[in-house]
């Protein structure tokens, strides 16, 4: 199982198993990762699983849809080249070791 490892703002680290098929959003949330709020469960109706992506990662993960391109501009944190709703990313093996850097605010 891949385990992705979820960096806060103050440089925290916390280290999650990460099922396959899950979203990135889904593996913070069931492991009360602080900082990934996802108050809609997934629907892409809010802001709140917001993540900053490194360059390298970003080229490995499918393009942003038109919705989440329209609600990113909602995160509350400054929205960056690497940002991305971690409940639109579906897990896979491949992100094993991942560093995803959670915003200081949702």
């Amino acid at each position: 199982m891949p385990k992705i490892i979820f960096q806060e703002a103050d440089g925290t680290r916390i280290e999650v198993e990460a099922p396959v098929g899950k979203t990135i959003m889904e593996a913070a949330r069931d492991s009360n990762v602080p900082g990934i709020d996802a108050d809609c469960g997934g629907a892409l109706a809010c802001a709140t699983c917001h993540c900053y992506f490194s360059d390298d990662q970003i080229g490995m993960l499918p393009a942003k849809s038109a919705s989440e391109e329209d609600m990113i501009n909602f995160a509350n944190a400054e929205v960056k080249d690497g940002s991305r709703l971690s409940c639109q990313i579906s897990i896979t093996q491949d992100m094993d070791g991942w560093v995803v850097q959670v915003p200081d605010t949702q």
